[in-house]
């Protein structure tokens, strides 16, 4: 058997001497990255909608979106008013949180009117007849750099007068 070159030792090179633990360090990484694809598969990172409701006098809304979401995450948000009673004016009040570090992308079909209230985005859906339901959609995207917990609460409004409010919290994983 030829000799080892002179840069090497058959002790450190060949038999890893002094190097023992090194494989139990790399055994830990590893199930550190498993675990935190285990933990995306079960949904704890975001994306999965959920859906929360309110009804108050005549009037139902819901809102099927999710509370966890990643950054550069493509998601959509419905919100479906149902009217016991006729609305003459129907308006859905947004949190800021529903556009600071989310780029809204589409919103179908489009609100009769879009406005300012006090900071918040009002979108005016218009007349909603009793026993009906109006359904809007919107498209969004989180933007890359984004991450934290924000408010995304939404009111419903008939004219001037509020209807009711859900109560939303939203958190943005990296």
């Amino acid at each position: 058997m030829p000799p080892a070159p002179d840069q090497l030792t058959l002790g450190l090179h060949r038999d890893r001497e002094g190097r023992e633990h090194r494989p139990y360090v790399r055994w830990a990484l590893l199930s550190l990255v498993g675990l935190l694809v285990l933990l995306g598969l079960v949904n704890t990172f975001g994306q999965h909608p959920q859906t929360d409701t309110a009804a108050a006098d005549g009037a139902e809304l819901e809102v099927y979106a999710p509370e966890r979401l990643r950054s550069g995450l493509f998601f959509m948000a419905r919100f479906t008013i149902e009217a016991e009673r006729e609305l003459e004016a129907a308006t859905l009040v947004l949190d800021p949180g529903w556009l600071e570090g989310i780029t809204l992308n589409t919103m179908v079909p489009a609100p009769v009117g879009e406005a300012n209230r006090d900071g918040r985005i009002a979108l005016d859906v218009g007349r909603v007849r009793a026993g009906t339901k109006h359904v809007l959609f919107l498209h969004f995207q989180v933007n890359p750099t984004e991450l934290g917990r924000r408010s995304q609460d939404v009111q419903l409004y008939d004219g001037d007068e509020r209807v009711l409010e859900i109560d939303r919290t939203v958190t943005i994983f990296p």
